[in-house]
């Protein structure tokens, strides 16, 4: 098979980077490319051989494997490979071979590099490594859509001002849109009814229509916040409708910006520290999805966004542990809270349940056990309330087997760690990430201290828990060169929780274990593996970036499905998604793959 100019050119201009040069740009890159026809079962370059340059797939199936020949992807057309190994000298750090009659696109390394540095959409679709973002969101540039509120109140054209004035009574709000179906035809205030009904003395059955201010300024959710700064203290107004395509979708209000300005995570903390029961605490982390949407909005990191959510989950705990204590009286022996799971890796994100455990000073008696039976109930009653539902597992402090002495946790950690059977490797998995959230410290120290030792050196156990780890793989499959869900409610989407961080945090507590390093945190985890060489710097480097992006990924899923009034999950359907993006979480994966093969062969490194 062979291609004409013509049928090249439509070939690329329907792949991504290429779509996005200009027609010179194209036609000037195009005879750089060189059709190689191959026939299924060929080796197209081995891990350590020179690269011919980056491959395009044009038609066929080619598969990849790693350094310890464990396949890592199938690729299809339109797909590309080998961006990785140029970046590195021009050696590839994979092998690659077709599964059927596949015909290849080669763009020479020197062509390649030439259009990396000459058009920006080319550096930035090979450049796997993360953009700096700001650090903080900023209500003059942010979004629209992230300050607005979603359900403004509404009536007909026909409605009389007394009817309007009731409804905003009862929603609590300073205006009310009137629509026609779902077009915005005008917007009255309360200032609207004093003004023009009241000092008017016009009666309380006239239409609203007839004191509405008709055809209002509105802008579209794509705008930024300066923009409805600017157009209220132009126009002196206080409330700015938002419509798409004609549509009203939202409202926003003074109030809404001064709720934006208040809304940081220390806003909620403070006011979680002040609450007085579990129900006025479930007011405040009620508003939690709109702090995620905001500070994912306003560029923050993913870590900086889980940790910042974190806290608010711990701060709940904390105040709900004041609080029983203010109810049964002071602890009789001292105590330590632990989080697990999520929280204990200061990695929550919008979807949270609890997972938590309690240990108690070795003086503790039977009598004194039944006072913490009570406080564990109330504070995992309370975090319920909140919000951090009960753990479908039972582990929490409440069931007494995550409720003991130092000395019975000893004997678990040691009884895990000695005999590792399935059950001791998950549990040893979700203990490994333990963190003291409230209460005396020093109970856990030493032995968090002495755990890693003991599992390190037991190389049984490190054993099972790299077998472990293996258990969630990335959604690496034919189609687009992702395994979507099958069947049931999620059909068609990629749990990005399961297949996508959770091999990562795996990992990260492999390195931990090997390395004795006492980071609970998984980027944490990962950066200190890198620092002590239990990982490799290139290996580090690769599987920051994987880690970043899906993580990234999930967030800004979440929080697209706030701002779309659904409950935040994490599955997300792949046709969601540019072939751009599409492109680069299939790359991140295929890395988590690597690392997860290296480690299963008793090495740290990729590549």
């Amino acid at each position: 098979m062979s291609l004409d100019h013509a049928a090249l050119s439509r070939f690329l201009s329907a792949v991504h980077p290429y779509d996005a040069l200009d027609q010179e740009a194209l036609k000037n890159l195009m005879p750089a490319f060189r059709p190689q026809s191959m026939a299924a079962g060929q080796d197209i370059y081995r891990q350590g051989q020179p690269l011919e340059g980056l491959y395009l797939i044009h038609s066929g199936a080619v598969e990849v494997r790693d350094q310890n020949d464990v396949q890592i992807s199938v690729l299809g057309p339109r797909n590309s490979f080998g961006e990785r190994g140029l970046a590195r000298d021009g050696i590839a750090v994979t092998s690659a071979r077709t599964l059927e009659d596949t015909m290849l696109l080669v763009l020479p390394k020197s062509a390649f590099l030439r259009l990396v540095e000459t058009e920006p959409a080319a550096a930035k679709f090979f450049d796997h490594s993360r953009t700096p973002k700001p650090k903080r969101p900023d209500l003059a540039t942010s979004p629209v859509e992230t300050l607005m509120a979603r359900s403004p109140l509404t009536c007909a054209p026909g409605a009389t001002v007394q009817e309007a004035a009731q409804a905003m009574k009862d929603r609590h709000v300073s205006s009310i849109c009137i629509t026609e179906g779902e077009a915005l035809k005008g917007i009255a205030t309360i200032r609207d009814i004093s003004g023009k009904v009241v000092a008017g003395a016009l009666p309380y059955d006239t239409p609203i229509s007839q004191i509405m201010t008709a055809n209002p300024l509105a802008l579209a959710p794509s705008s930024i916040g300066s923009d409805v700064l600017h157009m209220m203290m132009e126009r002196r107004i206080g409330h700015v409708p938002v419509t798409q395509g004609g549509k009203l979708v939202g409202i926003v209000t003074q109030t809404d910006l001064t709720r934006f300005q208040a809304m940081t995570s220390a806003e909620l903390v403070s006011e979680i520290a002040r609450a007085g029961s579990a129900a006025d605490m479930a007011k405040v982390t009620a508003r939690i999805p709109q702090l995620l949407v905001q500070l994912v909005g306003g560029g923050n990191r993913h870590e900086v966004v889980t940790r910042l959510i974190t806290d608010i989950a711990d701060t709940a705990t904390r105040r709900l542990l004041a609080l029983a204590e203010k109810k049964f009286g002071p602890a009789p022996v001292p105590y330590l809270w632990l989080a697990c799971g999520s929280q204990g890796r200061q990695e929550q994100t919008g979807v949270s349940d609890q997972d938590n455990c309690l240990m108690l000073d070795d003086a503790v008696t039977e009598e004194d056990k039944g006072y913490f039976a009570d406080l564990a109930k109330f504070v995992c009653d309370g975090l319920n309330t909140c919000g951090y539902v009960y753990c479908p597992g039972d582990m929490m402090a409440s069931n007494p087997r995550w409720r003991q002495p130092v000395s019975i946790w000893r004997t678990y950690f040691q009884g895990w760690v000695g005999k590792p059977s399935p059950e001791a490797q998950m549990l040893a998995s979700v203990m490994f990430d333990l963190r003291p959230i409230g209460g005396t410290t020093s109970l856990f120290q030493d032995l968090q201290q002495e755990t890693l030792r003991l599992a390190s050196k037991n190389s049984i156990f490190v054993a099972h828990m790299i077998s472990n780890s293996l258990k969630h793989m990335p959604p690496l499959g034919l189609l687009r060169g992702f395994a979507t869900i099958r069947s049931g409610e999620h059909k068609n989407t990629l749990d990005l929780k399961h297949n996508g961080v959770v091999p990562v945090v795996d990992l990260g507590r492999v390195y931990a274990l090997q390395g004795q390093l006492s980071a609970v945190n998984t980027r944490a985890r990962l950066e200190a593996a890198q620092g002590t060489g239990v990982l490799s710097q290139t290996g580090g480097r690769d599987l920051l970036d994987a880690y970043d992006l899906i993580a990234e990924t999930r967030l800004e899923h979440q929080a697209a499905q706030i701002k779309a009034g659904s409950a935040p999950n994490n599955y997300l359907a792949p046709s969601s998604l540019s072939d751009f993006e599409r492109s680069h979480l299939r790359d991140a994966f295929v890395v988590v793959k690597s690392l997860q093969s290296a480690v299963g062969h008793g090495k740290g490194m990729l590549g």
